[in-house]
C-alpha cells in the first residue's frame, strides 16, 4: 500500500481543512516545497497535492507551486483541484506531475472525462469520487448531488477508470479515523479499482486495516501535521510497498 502524504493549497500555503469547510482553516506551513522536501528526506516517494483554491474557483491556480516541488524534489506527484478541461490535464502532465485527478468535471462532463480517460490513459487519471453520507460531492464538496459513490465508481470502472482517489467529507480533517465501511463496500463491489484511501487517518494503527482490505494507497493529511503520525513511523511502511 503506497503512503501518500498531502498538501493542500489555498493562497500558495499548506493548509488542511475540517470537513472541507473553507472557513475552518489551519495554516500549516507558509512554504510547501519546504514541506514537500522534509517528506522526501524521511523516504517519502509519494505527494498528494490539492489546489483548493482552484477546486472552489473551477480552474487551476497553483500550478507553479506543482512545478517547483517537481523541480526540487523527486516525489511524484498527483495533482487535483480544479482541473476542468484536456488542457489542464495536459499541463499538469507537461508540468512534472505523475497523475492528474478529475473530480467535480468528470461527473459534470463525464464525455469529456472519458476522452481525457481514453487520450492520456488510465495510469495518469485518477477519478476523485469524494462522498458526504454516500453522495458524490462537488465542487470543491461545496455541492452536493444525488449521485451514489459505489454505484458511480462501477459505472466509471467499467468504461476504463483505473485508479479510484475516494474522501468521505465527513472524515476529512477530523482524525477520527478513516472511513473504511465505505472503502470496504468499494472494494467488495469493484475490485477492479485501485482505491486510494482518503480522510480521518488518525494513527499509525489505521493503516494495517486500510492495507489488509485491499487498499492501493493511503493519504495522510492532518495526522503528519498534528504530529499523531510521525515521519519515521512510516519507515516500515515505505519498505513494504
Amino acid at each position: 500500500m503506497r503512503i501518500i502524504p498531502a498538501i493542500d493549497l489555498i493562497d500558495g500555503k499548506c493548509v488542511r481543512l475540517q470537513k472541507g469547510d473553507y472557513n475552518k482553516k489551519t495554516i500549516y506551513n507558509e512554504n510547501p516545497v519546504e514541506v514537500a522536501k522534509s517528506f522526501e528526506a524521511a523516504g517519502i516517494e509519494y505527494l498528494h497535492l490539492v489546489d483548493l483554491d482552484g477546486a472552489k474557483a473551477g480552474e487551476i491556480i497553483n500550478y507553479s507551486i506543482l512545478e517547483d516541488i517537481v523541480s526540487q524534489t523527486s516525489l511524484k506527484v498527483d495533482f487535483g483541484g480544479g482541473v476542468r478541461s484536456r488542457e489542464d490535464v495536459a499541463r499538469i502532465l507537461e508540468s512534472g506531475g505523475r497523475q492528474a485527478v478529475i473530480g467535480s468535471m468528470a461527473f459534470k462532463k463525464p464525455d469529456i472525462y472519458f476522452e481525457i480517460l481514453n487520450e492520456f490513459g488510465g495510469e495518469k487519471i485518477v477519478l476523485g469520487a469524494d462522498a458526504r453520507y454516500g453522495k458524490i460531492a462537488l465542487t470543491g464538496w461545496l455541492e452536493e448531488t444525488d449521485i451514489d459513490v459505489v454505484d458511480a465508481i462501477r459505472m466509471y470502472s467499467e468504461k476504463g477508470t483505473i485508479y479510484v482517489l475516494s474522501t468521505d467529507i465527513e472524515k476529512d480533517g477530523m482524525l477520527e479515523g478513516p472511513a473504511t465501511e465505505l472503502y470496504q463496500r468499494i472494494i467488495h463491489q469493484e475490485p477492479r479499482v485501485r482505491l486510494i484511501a482518503s480522510g480521518g487517518v488518525s494513527g499509525i494503527g489505521d493503516l494495517p486495516p486500510l492495507r489488509d482490505m485491499g487498499c492501493e494507497g493511503v493519504i495522510i493529511g492532518k495526522a503528519i501535521y498534528e504530529g499523531k503520525i510521525a515521519l519515521e513511523e512510516l519507515q516500515s511502511w515505505i519498505s513494504y510497498e
